[in-house]
């Protein structure tokens, strides 16, 4: 019988130390969720904002809030996240950039790609 190390009884994730890889993962996953969360709630709002006069000047209030611009900028970081990350994870399943060095850097740069692309999103669009 071999020794090995017992196996944990209490997992805590806060001691984890994930890669960049890991968190661009993690990040790509929690941005698709949001995306797919809100997506209903957009095309609600814009059906009522062209259903009639009112309806567009109750989704202009809506959008002229405080808190909207936050939902809005964590929908941009969404969006600009999850393209940049997704194309990265299909360069990745053609091999390329498989190396240690570049899965870290190009995880990098999809998590800092996706905040910068966002907020200029956000800019845009506010």
């Amino acid at each position: 019988m071999s020794k090995t190390k017992p196996r944990p009884v209490y997992l805590n994730l806060m001691q984890i130390k994930l890669p960049p890889a890991g968190l661009a993962s993690i990040g790509h996953r929690i941005s698709g969720l949001l995306l797919v969360l809100f997506s209903p709630v957009l095309i609600y709002l814009f059906a009522l904002s062209l259903s009639s006069s009112q309806g567009y000047l109750e989704v202009k209030a809506i959008f002229d809030s405080f808190i909207f611009k936050l939902v809005l900028m964590l929908l941009c970081w969404s969006i600009a996240h999850h393209l940049i990350a997704g194309i990265r994870f299909l360069l990745l399943d053609m091999d390329i950039g498989m190396q240690r060095e570049k899965v870290n850097k190009t995880a990098w740069v999809a998590m800092i790609g996706g905040l910068v692309v966002g907020f200029i999103l956000f800019l845009r669009w506010v």
